[in-house]
């Protein structure tokens, strides 16, 4: 036994020792009245095994205490310069010996608290970062996922610990279980704590499942829409319930990405229903009601929601076409568009540029269809595709560059989780494109630059650049779907 072991142990002994006994009790005769205390009630204890009256309690909590001082050392080695791996890994062998111990004969540890769960998981962890063979940190993962398990039985809390399985499953070992494992443990951990009283962490991944497998079609429509209706419940019983600004920051971070990534739904026929259309697009034109684009945009979306024709907000959006945008022999292209049939007239447009010889034709209708696929469809790499082609056949249509930059700049919920790192990169390849736009076609300078204008103070600022080892200046590829190179820069 170590010098510091006993003297742990001489101190457990000690504290023991001072424990309040019970004596025999005296009666004295007393003329005061006297009151009877109202004994507090004891706090109820897991019912798992726990240190508290066991003969090897001293060894037990001394264990405990071994382990947790472990961690300081392990914090205080990973101060020093330079650092040793080689003396961190050693410390981790050793503290997790004397976690075995307390974890074996007390999992609840004094029935309070569930430290020996999570400090196990934060052992498992560190030994996965130590290794690459993959079989190896599967046995690794596998007893993370016991610890959890147990620790449900002593502690409770199902659907925090499913929401935990699914987070980790998703951020940290996305290679141990395929995106509809994934999916199905959030579907259980929303279902085991009620929407309303959902984890704030699984929505934003769990969103991301959702959208990305129904528009694979690998999950019934029925049910995406069903648990799209929980997510968004869960977000504004987060938001209306959280008391301080710690407590709202992580639902406003969530609000930032959900209703950007459901939107990309909106391309899925049938998935919102007439009255989510209208309540969401209906504005756009009673705000600019002689404005073509917008009639056309909300006729489109509203025949596209199935709304039937004698719905009234419909037949005043219809009258208002006829007022100011109808002109005799409107191309098929044009009807078929404002029926709502986003397929159709992606099909009837490419037949015209596919069969147009001039240039400029070929690319006005290319573009119509990069338009349809990213305000309508919300498909951005089929939107780039065709913004693309367009220029292809017209170098400086500068709408096509300003489009690209549109699709690069919505990114940030498809590409990270709304803000931070991830999110903030694609305004770099964004202000390139509006660069890029201007720079070809003067008569697009003041859109681009009202854009650039918006988005340069998303860039990430310097500190960002700095913790990844990056340096401004220099080039960066943009991953997730953009996989553009740019260069780095930072916030004004």
């Amino acid at each position: 036994m170590t010098i510091r072991h006993s003297l742990i142990l001489a101190l457990l002994a000690t504290l023991l020792a001072c424990t309040p006994k019970v004596t025999q009790t005296t009666t004295e005769t007393t003329t005061a009245t006297t009151t009877t205390p109202t004994p507090e009630p004891e706090e109820e204890l897991s019912a798992c095994r726990n240190w508290n009256a066991r003969a090897n309690q001293s060894d037990i909590m001394a264990a405990h205490v071994l382990y947790k001082d472990g961690f300081k050392d392990i914090r205080a080695e990973g101060r020093r310069q330079p650092v040793s791996q080689k003396r961190i890994d050693s410390l981790y062998q050793v503290a997790f010996e004397y976690w075995k111990t307390a974890y074996a004969e007390a999992p609840a540890a004094d029935g309070k608290r569930a430290d020996h769960f999570e400090d196990g998981i934060r052992f498992y962890e560190y030994f996965i970062s130590q290794t690459t063979d993959e079989a190896q940190q599967q046995s690794y993962v596998d007893s993370i996922m016991l610890l959890l398990d147990k620790r449900v039985e002593c502690y409770g809390e199902e659907g925090y610990v499913m929401s935990r399985k699914a987070f980790d499953y998703y951020y940290k070992y996305p290679s141990m279980a395929t995106d509809q494992e994934k999916y199905a443990m959030f579907k259980e951990a929303i279902d085991r704590d009620g929407a309303e009283n959902a984890q704030y962490f699984i929505l934003n991944p769990f969103t991301a499942l959702l959208s990305n497998l129904l528009i694979e079609e690998k999950i019934p429509l029925e049910e995406a829409q069903q648990y799209q209706a929980k997510i968004r419940t869960a977000l504004a019983s987060g938001l209306a319930n959280c008391k301080t600004d710690k407590e709202c920051e992580p639902w406003k971070i969530v609000e930032e990405y959900v209703p950007e990534v459901l939107a990309q739904l909106e391309g899925v026929k049938g998935f919102y229903d007439c009255a989510f259309f209208k309540e969401k697009y209906y504005a756009e034109f009673e705000s600019n009601p002689k404005d073509c684009e917008a009639i056309v945009s909300v006729l489109g979306k509203l025949k596209w929601a199935g709304c039937p024709d004698s719905d009234a907000q419909l037949v005043t959006a219809n009258e208002a076409w006829k007022a100011e945008c109808y002109k005799p022999g409107e191309p098929t292209c044009g009807s078929i568009l404002r029926g709502g049939d986003y397929r159709g007239a992606i099909e009837c447009y490419e037949g015209k540029a596919e069969s147009s010889e001039e240039a400029e034709t070929k690319a006005k209708f290319y573009l119509f269809i990069a338009k349809i696929y990213y305000g309508e469809l919300k498909r951005f790499g089929q939107s780039r595709k065709y913004a693309r082609l367009a220029l292809q056949a017209k170098p400086d249509l500068g709408a096509a560059y300003i489009l690209i930059g549109k699709l690069y700049a919505s990114s940030g919920p498809l590409c990270g989780p709304g803000r931070g790192w991830d999110s903030q990169v694609v305004t770099w390849p964004a202000i390139d494109k509006w660069t890029q736009a201007k720079r070809v076609d003067p008569s697009v300078a003041d859109e681009a630059n009202r854009l650039i204008r918006t988005y340069s103070k998303f860039m990430p600022d310097v500190e960002d650049v700095f913790q990844r080892g990056l340096k401004v200046g220099t080039s960066y590829t943009v991953p997730c779907w953009i996989q553009e190179k740019t260069t780095i820069r930072t916030a004004p």
